[in-house]
């Protein structure tokens, strides 16, 4: 995944409180359950040394019922809130750290990759486009051409012609919604294209579409343009063929790994980075971790070794986590960082190279 959407976090100086609480509110009397387990995680980032300026809001938000979330995370810095999110499920570990960075990974982790993709319903008047990227999606409506747009099968020597017009119109409405699909994909650099609605529809539209979209494309066996149609089936197939492309394209990661032009290890990563050789850093998931490296205040002073910092020019290297500080060097470096379920390392860190 792309971290563009956290770089803002590290143009503010640390240290950092960041806190993942289950905010469920489904259950009876959960405020008040949350309440407690927000005093306890306060209790906590006191003891580390965070100030009343930088707690006071993270607990405003997490008991405002407005926020609710099944979980939410946190960062704040003294006088504000820098980043926040709603967790589609409850935090897998409630979290609370004072630190030199903000502890992202857990979020990454949890939020998955977000995958730029595109929805569409089609049926013969047009279709629904939905441009879902960067976290913000954007829907547009497609009707470009006016006339009959059903054959009515009365015969007569005009039947013919009529029929002909309808199918015109079928025509270019898919002509237009595939020229929307077309430009709105190439915008975002979709990955993926779910193509649902009326068959006639869908199959028209695809005989426009260029060959690179449909390369990237998934047709839907649900989903409907009529109003009050239900898309709960329609939603789970997007999500299937979004999480598809994931995995195929972490297994294209792990064989590029093992093909070569990488390296292995903290250690070489931590260099690599620092050249800004970096294209993705892989990464074994390991909630359970707790390993520490050194860093110095620039996104790519880090290192295992705080002589080799020194020998950088850092006066005082810092300890920190080890994932917190490889997601501020991917971040700097616009690299990507990928969770993978398996790597051949000996620390459960890699990374494939630009050159």
């Amino acid at each position: 995944m792309r971290l563009d959407f956290i770089r803002g976090l590290y143009a503010r100086s640390g240290p950092y409180a960041s806190v993942y609480v289950d905010t469920d509110r489904s259950s009876e009397g959960a405020s008040n359950v949350i309440q407690r387990r927000w005093a306890h995680l306060r209790e906590r980032l006191a003891e580390e040394g965070a100030p009343p300026s930088a707690l006071d809001p993270i607990g405003e938000l997490m008991l405002d019922p407005v926020w609710a979330a099944p979980g939410r995370a946190a960062f704040s810095r003294e006088g504000e809130i820098v980043l926040t999110e709603p967790l589609a499920h409850r935090p897998r570990r409630q979290t609370a750290r004072w630190s030199p960075l903000p502890h992202v990974v857990p979020l990454l982790a949890q939020r998955g990759e977000h995958v730029p993709h595109l929805e569409v319903l089609a049926d013969r008047a047009g279709g629904d486009v939905a441009v879902v990227a960067d976290g913000r999606r954007r829907e547009l409506t497609v009707e470009a051409a006016e006339g009959p747009i059903q054959k009515t099968g009365a015969g007569g020597w005009s039947q013919g012609n009529f029929e002909r017009e309808v199918e015109e119109t079928w025509r270019r409405n898919a002509v237009a919604v595939a020229e929307v699909v077309e430009k709105e994909a190439h915008g975002i650099g979709a990955q993926v294209v779910v193509l649902a609605g009326d068959p006639k529809a869908r199959a028209l539209v695809t005989d426009y579409l260029g060959k690179d979209v449909v390369r990237r494309l998934t047709v839907a066996e649900h989903g409907s343009r009529a109003p009050g149609a239900d898309l709960e089936h329609f939603r789970r197939e997007v999500e299937g063929a979004c999480r598809a492309w994931t995995d195929r394209r972490c297994e294209e990661l792990l064989n590029t790994y093992a093909a070569g032009n990488a390296v292995t290890g903290l250690t070489e990563t931590a260099r690599a980075l620092r050249d800004r050789r970096v294209g993705a850093v892989l990464m074994h998931d390991d909630p359970s971790s707790t390993a520490t490296m050194w860093i110095g205040p620039e996104p790519t002073q880090l290192s295992t070794d705080p002589a080799e910092l020194a020998a950088w020019g850092v006066e005082e290297p810092v300890r920190e986590r080890v994932d917190s500080a490889l997601a501020r060097a991917v971040a700097a470096t616009d690299a990507e960082l990928w969770f993978v379920p398996r790597l051949e390392s000996p620390d459960g860190i890699g990374a494939l190279l630009r050159f």
